[in-house]
Protein backbone atom coordinates (compact mmCIF):
# COMPACT_ATOMS: atom_id res chain seq x y z
CA UNK A 1 0.00 0.00 0.00
CA UNK A 2 3.11 2.38 0.65
CA UNK A 3 3.72 2.30 -3.12
CA UNK A 4 0.13 3.38 -3.89
CA UNK A 5 0.20 6.11 -1.60
CA UNK A 6 3.18 7.66 -2.91
CA UNK A 7 1.86 7.33 -6.41
CA UNK A 8 -1.38 8.96 -5.40
CA UNK A 9 0.18 11.76 -3.57
CA UNK A 10 1.30 13.99 -6.79
CA UNK A 11 -2.30 13.12 -7.88
CA UNK A 12 -3.86 14.43 -5.38
CA UNK A 13 -2.27 17.52 -4.79
CA UNK A 14 -2.56 18.69 -8.07
CA UNK A 15 -6.25 17.96 -8.07
CA UNK A 16 -6.40 19.86 -4.82
CA UNK A 17 -4.25 23.08 -6.40
CA UNK A 18 -6.27 22.53 -9.27
CA UNK A 19 -9.61 22.92 -7.32
CA UNK A 20 -8.29 25.60 -5.35
CA UNK A 21 -6.86 27.55 -8.34
CA UNK A 22 -10.35 27.35 -10.21
CA UNK A 23 -12.28 28.62 -6.86
CA UNK A 24 -14.46 25.33 -6.86
CA UNK A 25 -15.88 23.87 -4.19
CA UNK A 26 -14.20 21.64 -2.87
CA UNK A 27 -16.73 19.53 -1.03
CA UNK A 28 -17.88 18.74 -4.32
CA UNK A 29 -14.51 17.77 -5.49
CA UNK A 30 -14.83 15.42 -2.89
CA UNK A 31 -17.57 13.78 -3.51
CA UNK A 32 -16.72 13.26 -7.59
CA UNK A 33 -13.07 12.24 -6.63
CA UNK A 34 -14.98 10.02 -4.04
CA UNK A 35 -17.26 8.30 -6.99
CA UNK A 36 -14.97 8.16 -9.29
CA UNK A 37 -12.75 6.19 -6.90
CA UNK A 38 -15.52 3.81 -5.71
CA UNK A 39 -15.52 3.35 -9.68
CA UNK A 40 -12.44 2.59 -10.50
CA UNK A 41 -12.33 0.21 -7.61
CA UNK A 42 -14.28 -2.72 -9.34
CA UNK A 43 -12.12 -5.22 -10.48
CA UNK A 44 -14.02 -5.83 -13.80
CA UNK A 45 -13.41 -2.47 -15.22
CA UNK A 46 -9.35 -2.58 -13.79
CA UNK A 47 -9.57 -5.75 -16.18
CA UNK A 48 -10.93 -3.88 -18.89
CA UNK A 49 -8.67 -0.69 -18.36
CA UNK A 50 -5.57 -2.95 -18.60
CA UNK A 51 -6.72 -4.52 -21.98
CA UNK A 52 -4.46 -3.46 -24.84
CA UNK A 53 -7.05 -3.26 -27.10
CA UNK A 54 -9.21 -0.94 -25.07
CA UNK A 55 -8.63 3.03 -25.93
CA UNK A 56 -8.46 5.44 -23.00
CA UNK A 57 -11.42 7.11 -24.66
CA UNK A 58 -13.30 3.84 -24.43
CA UNK A 59 -12.31 3.25 -20.45
CA UNK A 60 -13.39 6.99 -20.01
CA UNK A 61 -16.72 6.54 -21.75
CA UNK A 62 -17.54 3.50 -19.24
CA UNK A 63 -16.63 5.31 -16.38
CA UNK A 64 -18.58 8.52 -16.91
CA UNK A 65 -21.56 6.14 -18.07
CA UNK A 66 -21.93 4.67 -15.08
CA UNK A 67 -21.13 7.60 -13.00
CA UNK A 68 -24.35 8.75 -11.10
CA UNK A 69 -24.65 12.43 -12.21
CA UNK A 70 -22.58 14.13 -15.16
CA UNK A 71 -19.24 14.98 -14.35
CA UNK A 72 -17.74 18.41 -14.37
CA UNK A 73 -15.09 19.26 -17.48
CA UNK A 74 -12.40 19.29 -14.13
CA UNK A 75 -13.23 15.66 -13.42
CA UNK A 76 -13.49 14.36 -16.82
CA UNK A 77 -9.72 15.85 -17.51
CA UNK A 78 -8.83 14.29 -14.13
CA UNK A 79 -9.90 11.07 -15.29
CA UNK A 80 -8.64 11.19 -18.56
CA UNK A 81 -4.79 11.77 -16.78
CA UNK A 82 -5.31 9.40 -14.35
CA UNK A 83 -6.34 6.26 -17.38
CA UNK A 84 -3.68 7.88 -19.92
CA UNK A 85 -1.18 7.37 -16.92
CA UNK A 86 -2.13 3.72 -16.09
CA UNK A 87 -3.16 4.92 -12.83
CA UNK A 88 -6.56 3.66 -12.60
CA UNK A 89 -5.92 1.55 -9.12
CA UNK A 90 -4.25 4.27 -7.70
CA UNK A 91 -7.34 6.31 -7.81
CA UNK A 92 -9.00 5.10 -4.74
CA UNK A 93 -5.80 5.84 -2.51
CA UNK A 94 -5.81 9.63 -4.70
CA UNK A 95 -9.74 10.17 -2.81
CA UNK A 96 -8.30 9.85 0.65
CA UNK A 97 -5.36 11.72 0.36
CA UNK A 98 -7.20 14.24 -1.62
CA UNK A 99 -9.81 14.20 1.20
CA UNK A 100 -7.38 14.16 4.05
CA UNK A 101 -5.93 17.28 2.18
CA UNK A 102 -9.36 19.39 2.61
CA UNK A 103 -9.85 17.81 6.27
CA UNK A 104 -6.61 19.68 7.20
CA UNK A 105 -7.84 23.03 5.49
CA UNK A 106 -10.79 22.81 7.11
CA UNK A 107 -9.61 21.95 10.21
CA UNK A 108 -11.77 18.57 10.94
CA UNK A 109 -11.60 14.80 10.60
CA UNK A 110 -13.55 12.02 9.55
CA UNK A 111 -15.04 9.73 11.70
CA UNK A 112 -16.76 6.44 11.24
CA UNK A 113 -19.91 5.56 13.72
CA UNK A 114 -20.81 2.14 14.41
CA UNK A 115 -23.89 1.17 15.58
CA UNK A 116 -25.86 -1.92 15.97
CA UNK A 117 -29.01 -0.09 15.36
CA UNK A 118 -29.81 2.30 12.96
CA UNK A 119 -29.48 6.11 14.40
CA UNK A 120 -31.74 8.47 14.35
CA UNK A 121 -30.95 12.58 13.11
CA UNK A 122 -31.57 13.61 16.32
CA UNK A 123 -29.24 11.46 18.59
CA UNK A 124 -26.59 11.55 15.55
CA UNK A 125 -26.76 15.17 16.08
CA UNK A 126 -26.05 14.44 20.12
CA UNK A 127 -23.39 11.89 19.36
CA UNK A 128 -21.44 14.49 17.12
CA UNK A 129 -21.61 17.59 19.40
CA UNK A 130 -19.72 15.11 22.15
CA UNK A 131 -17.42 13.83 20.33
CA UNK A 132 -16.17 16.89 18.76
CA UNK A 133 -15.78 18.26 22.65
CA UNK A 134 -14.09 14.83 23.09
CA UNK A 135 -11.88 14.85 20.15
CA UNK A 136 -11.55 19.28 19.68
CA UNK A 137 -11.96 19.26 16.42
CA UNK A 138 -14.76 19.36 13.86
CA UNK A 139 -16.12 15.87 12.53
CA UNK A 140 -17.62 14.44 9.61
CA UNK A 141 -19.39 11.76 11.27
CA UNK A 142 -20.68 8.61 8.84
CA UNK A 143 -22.78 5.93 10.14
CA UNK A 144 -22.18 2.24 9.61
CA UNK A 145 -24.57 -0.34 11.21
CA UNK A 146 -22.41 -3.17 12.98
CA UNK A 147 -24.89 -5.74 14.47
CA UNK A 148 -22.15 -7.44 16.24
CA UNK A 149 -21.62 -4.63 18.58
CA UNK A 150 -25.34 -5.54 20.15
CA UNK A 151 -25.60 -1.83 21.46
CA UNK A 152 -23.85 1.04 21.85
CA UNK A 153 -21.49 2.42 19.52
CA UNK A 154 -17.43 2.41 18.63
CA UNK A 155 -15.86 5.29 17.19
CA UNK A 156 -13.01 5.65 14.87
CA UNK A 157 -11.43 8.89 14.06
CA UNK A 158 -8.15 8.31 12.56
CA UNK A 159 -6.06 6.46 14.75
CA UNK A 160 -7.80 6.76 17.84
CA UNK A 161 -11.24 4.50 18.41
CA UNK A 162 -13.82 5.28 21.21
CA UNK A 163 -15.50 2.01 22.45
CA UNK A 164 -18.56 2.07 23.93
CA UNK A 165 -20.59 -0.63 22.69
CA UNK A 166 -22.03 -3.56 24.95
CA UNK A 167 -19.36 -6.16 22.94
CA UNK A 168 -16.42 -4.23 24.31
CA UNK A 169 -17.93 -3.71 27.96
CA UNK A 170 -18.71 -7.74 27.67
CA UNK A 171 -15.15 -8.75 26.53
CA UNK A 172 -13.73 -6.16 29.12
CA UNK A 173 -15.23 -8.42 31.76
CA UNK A 174 -14.19 -11.85 30.66
CA UNK A 175 -11.11 -10.36 30.55
CA UNK A 176 -11.45 -9.42 33.91
CA UNK A 177 -13.20 -12.73 34.98
CA UNK A 178 -10.25 -15.22 33.24
CA UNK A 179 -7.70 -12.66 34.51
Amino acid sequence: MAELATIARPYAEALFKASSASGADLNGTVAWVEELAAIAADPQLRQLADSPKVTVEQVLGVITGVARSALPDAARNFLRVIIENGRLDALPEVAVQFRAIVNRLNGSSDAIVYSAFPVEDAALNEISDALQKRFGRKLNLSVQIDASLIGGVRVVVGDEVLDTSVKARLEQMKAALTA
